[in-house]
């Protein structure tokens, strides 16, 4: 079906291209995505995605719900909602961020959205004009710069070190802008365990980056969806905690901690901030789907997260620890790696005559495959990166994967 589906794509007598917006003219698929495509049928080791491995799901705990909620709660599961989102799952979310991170549930109003990702377009539809600038870290969430795109800000890019963004050359850039008579718009950050990176930025630099918000007045958005998954070291504030002027979005989402075909995420903000943001979601898809946030709810009610998250941890710490040992283990001179408190990603960067891109094709026929650093970065201007992913794939395969890239590497030298 998907080849014929493809041939249809390539076939016909219209000029299929002159019916799109400029808009969607500049729309591209996700490179990550498309890789995944090429790798997932093979027999090649991928150390490529961003997927929560399907044995850390709750199986047992959500057929157990399911049955609950067909029994007790079908006239609202399978209904419509509203568009900020099941009241009951909104409070607990609200009661979860108090109890556990110290956000007050008095300053913050909660709007459910389908996945992280949706909530990157509301904020971008929000908040972004053409031109307006958007400071993002380099590297970044890729997934987030495609959100982005399409309300075409300018990036201005800040580079990481392993104590997260580097906030004293933000303040050098802040400086200069100001100078020149311009502003930025909005900050966006994946302060814990960043995707790609996995570095964790330092409280102190946390809130130097609200000070920088008050005095240069920016708002920020802080992306969160790996925060639970700590393996080692001490958890860091959340950004939003230390807020006291509003100015922090903070997103959440299940996708991690529960699973993410149920698409779900959450923005807690300012309750001027989600009102606006909630008459936006109204005219994408009116509102998140019933049945999942019904579902939330009663893992949360019901005790069951909290529970969890410590078995996650249990599964992938071993994972994490293996790629580490992997990478010291094979790696050559002159490749060097970031080594996160938690997540789900390690980030390599590579001597500099190395193009992990044009790379890429010669892992994969050796077996392994990864993902090329150069998308992350928003003009795309670094080239001897990569991704890799330690969740989804079993301890003796992230060393054999490892092994095999190491290899390729030594070869490109």
């Amino acid at each position: 079906m998907e080849e014929i589906l493809e041939k249809k794509l390539e076939s016909g007598p219209l000029n299929f291209e002159s019916y799109f917006s400029e808009k969607a003219l500049k729309m591209k698929a996700s490179e990550v995505r498309e890789l995944l495509k090429l790798v997932e049928t093979s027999d090649v080791i991928s150390l490529a995605g961003g997927l929560p491995n399907p044995k850390t799901f709750p199986k047992d705990i959500i057929k157990g719900i399911l049955e609950e909620i067909m029994e007790e709660h079908a006239d609202k599961a399978l209904q419509y909602g509203t568009t900020k989102g099941f009241t009951p799952l909104r409070l607990a979310i609200a009661e979860w961020l108090r109890k556990r991170y110290n956000i007050p549930t008095s300053k913050v109003d909660i709007m459910i959205t389908s996945g992280s990702q949706q909530a990157l377009d509301l904020i971008g539809r929000v908040f972004l004009n053409p031109g307006d600038l958007v400071v993002v870290e380099a590297p970044t969430y890729l997934a987030a710069l495609q959100a982005f795109n399409f309300y075409e800000p300018q990036y201005i890019q800040v580079p990481l070190d392993d104590e997260g963004m580097r906030i004293d050359i933000l303040e050098e850039k802040l400086r200069k802008l100001k100078a020149e008579g311009k502003r930025v718009k909005l900050v966006y950050t994946v302060p814990t365990f960043q995707n790609p990176a996995g570095v964790t930025m330092t409280e102190e630099r946390r809130k130097h980056l609200l000070e920088l918000a008050s005095e240069y007045d920016f708002i920020i958005v802080e992306d969160d969806p790996y925060g639970e998954l700590r393996y080692s070291g001490k958890p860091v504030p959340k950004i939003k905690a230390l807020d006291t002027e509003g100015r922090v979005l903070y997103l959440g989402t299940f996708s991690k901690i529960l699973a993410p075909g149920f698409r779900l995420g959450w923005i807690a903000g300012e309750p001027h901030f989600i009102r606006k943001l909630e008459i936006a979601k109204q005219s994408v898809d009116l509102c998140t789907n019933s049945f999942g946030q019904v579902v939330a709810w009663r893992y949360l009610e019901g005790g069951h997260l909290e529970k969890h998250i410590p078995r996650i941890i249990e599964f992938y710490k071993p994972r994490r620890n293996a790629m580490l040992e992997a990478l010291e283990q094979y790696m050559p001179e002159g490749v060097k790696w970031t080594r996160p408190e938690g997540g789900m990603f390690i980030w390599v960067i590579l001597p500099e005559k190395i193009n992990a891109t044009t790379m890429l094709e010669k892992a994969v026929k050796k077996g392994v495959a990864y993902v090329p650093g150069e998308a992350f970065f928003a003009y795309r201007d670094v080239k001897n990166t990569m991704r890799l992913n330690f969740t989804y794939v079993d301890e003796d395969k992230i060393q054999e994967g490892v092994k095999r890239l190491a290899e390729t590497i030594k070869e490109e030298l």
